[in-house]
């Protein structure tokens, strides 16, 4: 799916909030969707697995999908596959220290815990959840302890979470969902990919939340999709459900935070197109953005975290 540029921009001009709010609640009808067709199947089906490459707005997702499963009055339960990562090795933090460890490898999850976990909580037998300490790159037990009730759905979601590599577990019992940014924006013919979209998301994200500058996220561009086109593309046919998580609005949000960045990197081939699109684009001040934006994953100030 294409969308001209223009159209935004005119949209904005004529109502920058009755263009967010409808955007976001198209998103969400979408959403209801799947989520009504999961919870007639929760008996068979109570687990849930969601994918999507890095910038994809995996978390929001499934966040918004548990809340309106919780509102049906079906109790749900999200958790993040990242708490699954295996601890480092010595050596590992040694390549990682030099940017030398492939972090979208699958070989980072602990697929034999991952999935015993699954299997207790699919018997609705309780569990100790684990979190991944990121700083000192160690798996804890974090005290909490999810204990599914018949009934009650639980949601994993991660990069890796349609790989049946990883996740040994019947599909009979899981419904699958893909998500990923799928439209492109168009400008006098030329189109701005969805990978150089899920890109503005992740340098404003990582700048924000994660002390990440700009030339960080981007020497990290070309291994990233390389990890995304060898450990998640070849699994998205599994999905029961694809979901294009575009928002219209969502180009000129990320423009307070690029546009003077991307003039002082002239001569980077990587932000060319994505420099030129938001020259000609419409901006929207960060405190425009409504909290149940899927947005808000990436500048911050959501209502789901």
């Amino acid at each position: 799916m294409n969308i001209d540029l223009q159209m935004i921009n005119t949209k904005v001009t004529e109502n920058t909030a009755e263009f967010i709010r409808k955007s976001n609640a198209d998103y969400l009808e979408n959403l209801k969707k799947i989520a009504d067709d999961i919870a007639l199947h929760r008996d068979k089906k109570p687990i849930i697995l969601l994918s999507g490459p890095s910038g994809s707005g995996k978390t929001t997702s499934a966040l918004m999908i548990e809340k309106i499963l919780d509102e049906q009055g079906i109790e749900t339960h999200t958790l993040s596959l990242d708490n699954y990562f295996s601890p480092l090795t010595d050596q590992e933090k040694e390549l990682f220290a030099v940017g030398k460890l492939d972090l979208e490898s699958p070989k980072r999850v602990d697929s034999p815990f991952l999935t015993e976990q699954l299997r207790e909580i699919y018997h609705c037998r309780p569990v100790e959840l684990p979190i991944y300490d990121f700083k000192d790159s160690v798996r804890i037990q974090s005290g909490k302890i999810l204990h599914r009730k018949p009934g009650e759905l639980v949601i994993l979601e991660g990069i890796h979470s349609l790989n049946p590599d990883i996740i040994s577990f019947k599909d009979s019992r899981t419904a699958k969902i893909y998500v990923s940014v799928r439209t492109r924006i168009s400008k006098n013919g030329v189109l701005l990919h969805p990978s150089k979209i899920r890109l503005m998301r992740r340098l404003v994200r990582d700048m924000l939340f994660r002390k990440r500058s700009f030339q960080d996220t981007l020497m990290m561009f070309y291994s990233v999709e390389e990890g995304e086109n060898k450990y998640i593309m070849p699994y998205k046919y599994r999905s029961d459900y694809d979901v294009d998580t575009f928002m219209p609005y969502e180009i000129c949000a990320y423009r307070t935070f690029l546009l003077k960045a991307f003039r002082n990197m002239s001569g980077e081939p990587l932000i060319e197109d994505m420099l030129a699109f938001l020259e000609e684009t419409r901006e929207i001040p960060p405190e425009v953005i409504t909290p149940d934006s899927l947005v808000c994953e990436f500048i911050g100030n959501g209502q789901f975290s």
